[in-house]
C-alpha cells in the first residue's frame, strides 16, 4: 500500500485502486482491543434505546387499539393526547411489526367495495354463418379535439363477414336499430347478437327491435377486454391497414372510406382466423372450391419435394365452430375436405 501511495501521491487514491475502505485500512493499522464476550449491536444498552418496560407498555397500547379496530397511529395519538410520550411514532410502528400475534391487526380497505353482483360470463357459439353476430362502435378521429365520428360494425363471427355498417356523427340507439333492420332484411335474423355494454347496445329501443325478430341479446362484462374479440379484431384490421387515413375531416370522408374498405374486407381480405380465406367465401361456402385448388397444389408440391416435409401436409380449413369464452374442448377444426386425393405419393 505504501508503494501504491507513493506512486499515486495520495493514500485515498491508493485505497480506491486497491478496493479497500479507509476505515478498514485504519483498523488494520490500529486494531481494536479484543473483548472477551462482545455484545451485538442490537443488545447494547445505549442511552437512546427505550427500556423493555416502555416497549411492553407500547405493545399493550397497540394491542388494545387493534382490539378496538384502530391503527397504530390512532393509539400513538391517544397516548400523546393523554400527555404520554414513550417513543417516536416510527418506533411505535417498528414495535408493531415485531408483535407476534398479528391476527388482531385491523385490515383497512384500500378501495371502495364493489357491491354490484358479478356479471355472468357470456358464452356464445356458432357452427355456421348467420347464427351469431357481434357488433361494436369505434371512434374515427377528426382534426378537432374531442370530436370523433362513430363507426358501427356488425360481424358474423363464424365467417367474419361484415354484414352491416354505418358512420355517423354521434352514437344513437335509433341509428343502430335502422342498421340492424337493414341487415336483417338482407341476411335474415341471427340467433344471437353479442355486444359490449355501451348505452346504445343496452338501449331498450334496440332490445325491443331485435327481440321482435326472435334475436337473443348477449353482452360482455365490464372492463373485460376479451369478451368481444371479433369486433375488436375487425376494427384493428381496418385501422392498421396500410393507407388508413387516421384522421377524417368530415363524416362524408369517413363514409367514403368505409364504403371502399368493407367490400375489400369481405371479398379480398385473406383472413388469418379462417385459414386465409375471405369472409365472403366462408359465408357463402365457396371456400370449399378454393380449398380443392389449394389442396391440389399442396399435394402436388409434396409429391415433387417429399424431403421437405416430415409427414404428408394437410390443407387448413375454417374451424367447425367458433365462439366467445368457449370451454377448452378438443379441437374440432377441419383440416381437410372428405374428398378423394388427386395425387398420391
Amino acid at each position: 500500500m505504501r508503494s501504491l501511495t507513493k506512486l499515486t501521491g495520495s493514500q485515498r487514491q491508493a485505497l480506491e485502486l486497491a478496493g479497500v475502505s479507509r476505515s478498514t485500512w485504519h483498523y488494520r493499522q490500529n486494531p481494536r482491543e479484543r473483548v472477551q464476550d462482545p455484545l451485538r449491536q442490537s443488545e447494547r444498552a445505549y442511552q437512546c434505546r427505550i427500556s423493555t418496560a416502555d416497549r411492553d407498555r407500547i405493545s399493550g397500547c397497540i394491542m388494545e387499539g387493534w382490539a378496538g379496530q384502530v391503527s397504530v397511529d390512532h393509539s400513538f395519538a391517544v397516548a400523546w393526547d393523554a400527555g404520554v410520550m414513550l417513543a417516536s411514532r416510527r418506533t411505535w410502528w417498528r414495535i408493531a411489526t415485531e408483535i407476534e400475534d398479528q391476527m388482531l391487526r385491523p385490515t383497512i380497505p384500500t378501495k371502495a367495495e364493489n357491491k354490484r353482483r358479478p356479471r355472468e360470463k357470456p358464452v356464445v357459439k356458432a357452427t355456421g354463418p348467420g347464427q351469431v353476430c357481434s357488433w361494436d362502435i369505434t371512434d374515427l378521429y377528426s382534426p378537432w379535439r374531442g370530436k370523433a365520428f362513430k363507426a358501427d360494425s356488425v360481424l358474423d363471427i363464424y365467417s367474419r363477414e361484415m354484414v352491416a355498417w354505418r358512420v355517423e356523427e354521434r352514437e344513437a340507439d335509433h341509428l343502430a336499430v335502422e342498421m340492424f333492420e337493414a341487415a336483417i332484411d338482407r341476411h335474415g335474423a341471427p340467433q344471437i347478437v353479442h355486444a359490449d355494454s355501451g348505452p346504445a347496445m343496452r338501449s331498450n329501443l334496440l332490445r325491443d327491435a331485435l327481440t321482435t325478430h326472435g334475436v337473443e341479446l348477449s353482452h360482455n362484462r365490464p372492463y373485460v377486454s376479451n369478451d368481444n374479440p371479433f369486433s375488436e379484431s375487425g376494427f384493428r384490421t381496418m385501422k392498421y391497414r396500410p393507407g388508413y387515413p387516421r384522421v377524417f375531416t368530415e363524416v362524408e370522408t369517413a363514409r367514403a372510406y368505409l364504403a371502399d374498405y368493407v367490400p375489400w374486407y369481405n371479398t379480398k381480405h385473406k383472413h388469418s382466423g379462417i385459414a386465409l380465406f375471405s369472409p365472403s367465401q366462408v359465408h357463402n361456402g365457396t371456400w370449399k372450391d378454393v380449398w380443392k385448388t389449394r389442396d391440389h397444389a399442396l399435394q402436388d408440391y409434396y409429391g415433387k419435394h417429399p424431403e421437405r416435409f416430415r409427414q404428408r401436409p394437410t390443407t387448413p380449413a375454417p374451424a367447425g365452430h367458433v365462439g366467445i369464452n368457449l370451454p377448452n374442448l378438443p379441437d374440432t377444426k377441419t383440416t381437410k375436405q372428405p374428398t378423394k386425393r388427386l395425387h398420391t405419393a
